[in-house]
């Protein structure tokens, strides 16, 4: 099946490559949108709790590093700035809700390999996929396809 506007979730990780290579394919024609999306993870959500100092400026480290991958990611692909997308939030919620604003028809994002049903997808993709109100392609990726 081919799509008209696909969202590729990526962790700007080994995998992306694979995961934007593997989008590509599936866009109905060369006028169909492929837009990029990656999720900053609040620290003050993962950390807060656990370390009593402020973490703002370590964030905005992170985002300005992640922002900077972000875009030389799209740049190798062709995609244009206005289609790659960069959030703070954690990502089972966010890719969705961007998807949904984009009206994208399909969420592309990598899956890991692990043992067990619930550990099938992982977590973020788990999330992704009962929260998505459209198609989700769980792609599978490790570490042998992700240096290919």
């Amino acid at each position: 099946m081919a799509y008209e506007k696909i969202l590729v979730a990526i962790d700007l990780g080994a995998s992306s490559n694979h995961l934007l290579n593997t989008a590509q394919q599936l866009l109905a024609s060369p006028d169909a949108e492929l837009h990029v999306l990656h999720a900053v993870e609040p620290l003050n959500v993962t950390y807060g709790a656990d370390i009593p100092m402020d973490l703002s400026a370590i964030q905005d480290e992170i985002y300005e590093q992640a922002s900077e991958q972000l875009a030389q990611y799209c740049d190798s692909f062709g995609i244009p700035e206005s289609r790659c997308h960069l959030v703070i939030g954690r990502p089972e919620v966010e890719i969705p809700s961007v998807a949904a604003g984009l009206a994208a028809e399909l969420i592309a994002i990598g899956s890991h390999a692990r043992y067990g049903l619930a550990l099938l997808l992982g977590s973020t993709t788990d999330g992704v996929l009962h929260h998505a109100g459209c198609d989700v392609l769980a792609i599978y990726v490790d570490e042998k396809v992700a240096s290919a």
